[in-house]
C-alpha cells in the first residue's frame, strides 16, 4: 500500500512540474527582429561599442515592458527584408513608407521618426537650399542606387537626370558612404550632401568634422517617414499583438523619453 501511495505522490508531483513547464514554455515571448546598419538609428554593437541605436534602445524598451526577449539578427537592408517577407524574422523596425507597400509584410500605423533632412557644405560655404535651381551648378554627392524621391521628386529628378551627370558624384559602398562623402566636401571634390538630419549630425561628430563642415537646414520639401514592417507569414492574431504594442508604446515615448534617447547618441532635432 505505502508503494502505491509513493507511486501516486510521484506521478502527481511530475504532472505539477510539467505543468509548470508547459506554462513557463507558453510564456516566452520571443521578438525577431532584423535591422541594417544606419547609425545612430541602427548600430551593428561591437565588443567595444556595444550600443544598438535610437531606434533599437526604442523598440527594446517597448517590447521589454510587455516581457517580450528580443533576437537580433544583424543584416544588410535587402537581406532583412527578405528575412521579414519568408517569416524568418517578425520584424524590421524602420523602412521608407510607401502607400504601395509589399503584399509580404504590414506596416504599423506610428513611424518610428519623421526625419527632417538636411545639406552638409563647407563651413565657409554661404549656400543654402531654395529647390531645385539653387543647386544648379553644384557638385552633388549621393549613394548607389540611393531614391530621394519621396523627399523630393524634383530633386531625384535632378540626380537621375544625364543632362547633370557631370555635377553628380555617385558613390559605391555600404557602411562608410556617408562619411566618405563628407570627407569629399572637406576636400573640395564635390560641394554638398543631403540626408536625414540626424544621420549628418552623428557622422560629423564622430569624425571630429565640425569645425570644417556645417549642416544647413531647410532639407527636401518632405521629412522622411520612416515605419516598422511585420511579416505576413507570422499569425495575424501575433502579428496585430505586435503592431499595437509599437503603436502604443512608441507614442508613448514621445517627448521627454524621446529626447533622453536621443541625447544618449548625442544628436537631436
Amino acid at each position: 500500500m505505502k508503494n502505491n501511495i509513493g507511486r501516486c505522490w510521484s506521478c502527481f508531483v511530475c504532472v505539477i512540474i510539467s505543468s509548470i513547464s508547459i506554462a513557463n514554455a507558453s510564456e516566452t515571448k520571443i521578438l525577431k527582429v532584423c535591422y541594417d546598419q544606419w547609425p545612430p538609428m541602427t548600430i551593428f554593437p561591437t565588443h567595444d561599442a556595444p550600443l544598438r541605436g535610437v531606434v533599437i534602445d526604442m523598440l527594446a524598451q517597448v517590447y521589454s515592458a510587455h516581457g517580450y526577449t528580443i533576437e537580433y539578427y544583424e543584416v544588410p537592408l535587402a537581406r532583412g527584408l527578405d528575412m521579414v517577407t519568408n517569416g524568418l524574422c517578425d520584424m524590421l523596425p524602420e523602412f521608407l513608407y510607401s502607400k504601395q507597400a509589399d503584399n509580404a509584410f504590414v506596416y504599423a500605423s506610428e513611424p518610428t521618426f519623421e526625419y527632417p533632412s538636411a545639406f552638409v557644405v563647407r563651413k565657409d560655404d554661404p549656400w543654402h537650399y531654395n529647390g531645385i535651381k539653387s543647386i544648379e551648378g553644384k557638385r552633388i554627392a549621393t549613394g548607389q542606387g540611393w531614391d530621394y524621391s519621396s523627399m523630393s521628386l524634383e530633386y531625384q529628378h535632378y540626380l537621375d537626370n544625364p543632362d547633370n551627370a557631370d555635377f553628380v558624384e555617385v558613390i559605391a559602398g555600404d557602411d562608410d558612404v556617408v562619411e566618405r562623402v563628407l570627407m569629399m566636401i572637406k576636400g573640395e571634390r564635390v560641394d554638398l550632401y543631403a540626408d536625414n538630419a540626424l544621420v549628418l549630425q552623428h557622422v560629423l561628430n564622430r569624425n571630429n568634422l565640425n569645425s570644417a563642415l556645417k549642416i544647413v537646414q531647410p532639407g527636401l520639401e518632405n521629412k522622411l517617414v520612416e515605419m516598422p514592417i511585420f511579416s505576413n507569414k507570422i499569425p495575424s492574431e501575433k502579428r496585430q499583438r505586435l503592431i499595437s504594442i509599437w503603436n502604443e508604446g512608441r507614442r508613448a515615448l514621445k517627448g521627454q523619453q524621446e529626447q533622453i534617447i536621443l541625447k544618449k547618441y548625442n544628436v537631436m532635432f
